[in-house]
């Protein structure tokens, strides 16, 4: 079967950890993706760090940690105390947590870090401009070290001030834990000729749309929307959605799909001739769901918690010899499996073949097969082979070439002297 020619590795010119020489008393920020609860209910994204963090350590760098949270938007960001304990078990060793991150008195904290000491630092989503990539924050950031270590690929998809803004400061290397994910994603993110592909698009999340619903209809065989992006597409179609969730996003996610309804597409595009809606009180289920014709309009007090599959789209999913589910397709622990089990039970035959994409959908869904955490990231890795960090990374190492500065010395990068 032919390779597509156009195909890159998405490593290519990314600078790696594990092949950078540390040495004692080395200032390093880590950029990670500690977003878990203060429960520590799962600690994946943070065990993963892990050997990167003792290999830092032991080769007696100074290691400030920068991880996000929650949301600023929301009001949901913690503080990181949590993070530090579990590190500090661990890794055996004390890990300091310092709840600044941005101030005068955070610097000075960095600075006093000694040889082999990690330190966490307070969760970057307590600021607004984290968010939106705010330069003036970043450069705030990059002043905890000389170097920077980015890890979190369940991040690496977001262009925010601790992430790819302290890449246009500083000189950055890819930790292993987000090598190994990349890794592990590439040959899904190849484009066979003749390989039938299906992508299943759920959840409630805006990229699910804007990123995987718009390139997925150019370079898969068969799409199949659920959640939000269902929800989307029947009203960019003109159907009668009553209190169905619109998302976080509703006017741009509609523009989206207006778009891609109304240019060229490669997918067949599996839309319902039934939803099965039930009565919300806000987003909440307050009463039993009951089977709802699209062209009948859900009613006025109602949404849309699940869907009927196609019996066509059901044989397609079941012959596809890549897909990719992202996101899931019901309220499925509300009780609304109908739509969720007949994808799956039409993908059991190919479980070798099928990757699933991000915590909720791993974390909600029965599957033995191949998944993935990454949630967004990896859904814009498939979608464009590369992802905002990687391309930050490529970034900063041309922009280290072209200054002719040595990434193993002290360097100055856009006035940020390290």
């Amino acid at each position: 079967m032919a390779s597509d020619p156009g195909w890159q590795d998405p490593l290519a010119g990314v600078p790696l950890l594990n092949t950078r020489h540390v040495t004692a008393g080395e200032r390093w920020i880590f950029s990670a993706g500690f977003n878990v609860d203060p429960g520590l209910n799962s600690t994946g994204r943070i065990d993963s760090e892990v050997a990167d963090l003792r290999r830092l350590a032991e080769s007696g760098a100074r290691v400030a940690v920068l991880s996000h949270q929650g949301s600023h938007r929301d009001g949901t960001a913690t503080a990181l105390d949590h993070v530090a304990g579990h590190l500090s078990r661990r890794l055996g060793r004390p890990v300091r947590y310092v709840a600044e991150n941005a101030s005068d008195a955070a610097v000075r904290a960095a600075e006093a870090l000694a040889p082999g000491e990690l330190a966490v630092f307070g969760n970057t989503r307590h600021h607004a401009g984290e968010e939106r990539g705010d330069a003036d924050l970043a450069r705030r950031f990059a002043l905890l070290g000389d170097r920077v270590a980015v890890g979190g690929f369940s991040k690496a998809h977001r262009a925010h001030a601790s992430n790819t803004g302290v890449l246009r400061l500083l000189p950055g290397h890819a930790a292993e834990s987000l090598v190994t994910e990349v890794r592990f994603l590439a040959p899904w993110a190849r484009r066979d000729d003749g390989v039938f592909r299906a992508a299943v698009l759920g959840g409630r999340k805006p990229e699910k749309t804007l990123v995987g619903l718009v390139h997925a209809m150019r370079t898969c065989d068969l799409v199949v929307p659920g959640g939000v992006v269902l929800n989307t597409l029947l009203r960019a179609r003109g159907h009668e959605l009553g209190a169905s969730d619109a998302g976080s996003r509703p006017d741009a996610c509609l523009d989206a799909v207006r778009g891609v309804l109304a240019g060229p597409a490669r997918a067949r595009l599996h839309v319902p001739r039934t939803v099965w809606a039930a009565p919300v009180d806000g987003q909440r289920i307050v009463g039993a769901a009951r089977p709802v014709a699209v062209a009948d309009g859900v009613p006025v007090g109602h949404a849309v918690v699940d869907f009927e599959l196609e019996p066509w789209a059901a044989e397609s999913l079941a012959g596809a010899e890549r897909a990719v589910l992202a996101g899931t397709p019901s309220r499925y622990l509300d009780g609304q499996v109908r739509s969720a089990r007949a994808i799956l039970s039409a993908l059991s035959g190919s479980t070798d073949r099928t990757l699933l994409l991000g915590g909720d959908t791993v974390a909600e869904l029965p599957w033995a097969g191949p998944v993935s955490t990454g949630g967004g990231s990896a859904l814009q890795l498939l979608a464009t082979g590369t992802c905002a960090v990687l391309d930050a990374l490529r970034e900063n190492t041309r922009r280290t070439a072209v200054d002719g500065s040595d990434p193993a010395d002290d360097n100055v990068m856009d006035g940020v002297h390290t």
